[in-house]
């Protein structure tokens, strides 16, 4: 295996990670910021206000997004099991080609 297909194969694993996890990733900060900001303008400074909506809304994200993110993911191993079975071709070094 060739530190460029170990360089690709991580590229493509880390792009899928953050296209997976951007949904609830987003969620989860507009939500907090939203909720930081009803909190600064009331004066309401409750902790478990933070984590019950944005909990809330994290779990309906993931269960809107289950289908895309387990698509994404399907794509990426059976990617990853292609290379496994077709490896590219050995490079002979000094061969001048």
């Amino acid at each position: 295996m060739s530190p460029e297909l170990v360089a690709t194969i991580g590229r493509e694993t880390m792009m899928t990670l953050l296209w997976v996890s951007a949904p609830t990733m987003l969620v989860a900060l507009i939500v907090g910021l939203v909720i930081a900001l009803f909190q600064a303008l009331t004066s309401i400074q409750e902790v478990t206000l933070t984590f019950v909506p944005k909990i809330i809304l994290v779990f309906a994200v993931l269960l809107i997004a289950m289908p895309f993110m387990a698509s994404e993911m399907q794509q990426l191993t059976e990617d990853l099991y292609a290379r496994i079975i077709r490896p590219e071709p050995a490079v002979v070094l000094g061969t001048g080609a």
